[in-house]
């Protein structure tokens, strides 16, 4: 959406370090950010001003509090597709305005390809694609409807289609991530027009990408649009589980998670061909100390291998947050990080034995035999009915190696994982690069819990 004239610079901090002489070259700093990354954005902001450059921000954090960065030349909030044209024009003009904000909605049949071009394509695991914005639910402790709204706004089908293309001809082969909040929050526009066009794509292309999205729960209710995701390559979806507890759903307003058998749910989309992995709370008002040992059980039982399980928080403007604002409760702002052990408001239950409840359910879960045991199960129940062609590459095998070394000699669950991998071959053989690949998953979060050194 930047003017073609200009030159631009595309720095993701996510697989690079910000160096002095990109900020040196640019005339303006463009900056976007979440709630998770205040502490890079201020160091950001420090290292521009001083050598006197011209900062303009967007994105989720700005859009939330901008009224905390005094020191911002501009602020273009909301969705670009509206605020930035305004910006751009008035920086044509000479006289670009401090603020630009509008409690309007984009129509995203206008929003252009993404300049893929600018990415260094080479460092990423996976690409990203949008389809929708938006969604129907009102979780009281999401963010997205205050963000974006209620009502599911699409691109136009040849719009995917010409993102798919892009990505093609730039030769990415692998998986591509579509980003929506809920991707069938419009099931009858995805199931008519959109996929259908996406999996005659594919199949002209020899299917070269693997898709994975976010959905709700009531995607198990449709064996149709399951059956048409997998067969145009979407075979993995994150669901908001949030809790097996009835009461806890009501309070949070979850309504499209209640009255049904959840952990029977997983198991209809796994069988239909989908890798599912999920997100799950605890701290609810109703929240008993029985909670932990449910939250485990149906997290063993279920077979979802990636689990994000994360302490409630109530970011700002959501209607948790002025609840319990109102409640007078808030004690500070959400930090975005639900791996940190921290909350920003008084909960109910005692908060000691929440922390320690939290923790016995990440040692549950992810410790080595007890994740392993689950693992099996989710090579079990996962009917795989597509499996991209892999390229062996040399990346590939150093990976492959360098996973064998550091799992299967030098963790301390070695014996648990050679366990995994004479077991694949010998029940599960066409699910061996998903073993190893989950297994490298579970030791990234046995290190990110710290967890490495419990024999568990």
């Amino acid at each position: 959406m930047l003017p073609s004239t200009w030159q631009k610079r595309l720095v993701d901090m996510n697989i690079t370090t910000l160096r002095t002489n990109d900020i040196q070259w640019a005339d303006y700093v463009f900056i976007s950010a979440m709630y998770i990354q205040k502490e890079s954005v201020n160091k950001i902001i420090v290292e521009c001003k001083k050598f006197n450059k011209k900062i303009v921000v967007g994105g989720p954090l700005f859009t939330q509090e901008y009224s905390n960065y005094p020191q911002i030349d501009h602020f273009v909030l909301n969705e670009a597709e509206i605020t930035l044209p305004l910006f751009l024009n008035d920086l044509n003009a000479g006289q670009p305005q401090r603020l630009y904000k509008t409690s309007e909605y984009a129509d995203l049949s206008l929003t252009p390809v993404p300049d893929y071009h600018l990415l260094s394509r080479g460092k990423y695991a996976y690409m990203n694609i949008q389809v929708s914005r938006g969604c129907p639910f009102s979780c009281d402790f999401c963010e997205i409807t205050s963000l974006l709204g209620h009502k599911v706004r699409m691109k136009d089908t040849h719009q995917v289609i010409e993102e798919l293309e892009v990505l093609y001809n730039l030769n990415w082969r692998g998986p591509v991530s579509i980003v929506d909040d809920n991707f069938i929050g419009n099931k009858k526009e995805i199931k008519n027009n959109l996929l259908p066009a996406m999996r005659k794509w594919m199949q002209i292309h020899k299917y070269p990408f693997e898709f994975s999205t976010q959905a709700t729960i009531n995607l198990a209710d449709d064996e149709e649009l399951m059956s048409l995701m997998i067969e145009t390559g979407i075979n993995a979806t994150f669901i908001g589980i949030e809790t097996p507890d009835e009461v806890s759903l009501q309070d949070c307003n979850k309504t499209q998670n209640k009255n049904r058998d959840m952990l029977q749910d997983v198991k209809k989309m796994q069988k239909a061909g989908f890798k599912v992995s999920a997100g799950f709370i605890v701290g609810f008002d109703s929240d008993s100390p029985t909670v932990f040992q449910r939250q485990i059980d149906f997290i063993q039982q279920s077979g979802i291998v990636t689990a994000m399980v994360g302490l409630l928080n109530a970011p700002k403007n959501t209607r948790l947050y002025q609840r319990l604002k109102a409640e007078n409760r808030l004690t500070t702002e959400a930090t975005g990080n639900n791996t940190d052990s921290t909350m920003n408001f008084i909960p109910k239950m005692n908060y000691k034995e929440l922390i320690e409840g939290y923790k016995k359910i990440i040692q549950n879960i992810y410790t080595t035999r007890p994740y392993y045991k689950r693992l099996r199960q989710a090579l079990l129940d996962y009917n795989c009915l597509y499996r991209r062609k892999i390229k062996i590459n040399l990346s590939l095998l150093r990976a492959f190696f360098k996973s064998v070394f550091i799992i299967g000699i030098l963790d301390k669950g070695r014996c648990e994982y050679w366990k995994l991998v004479i077991w694949t071959l010998s029940n599960r053989p066409g699910s061996i690069i998903d073993a190893i690949t989950y297994a490298v998953y579970g030791y990234h979060f046995r290190t990110v819990y710290g967890l490495r050194n419990l024999k568990r």
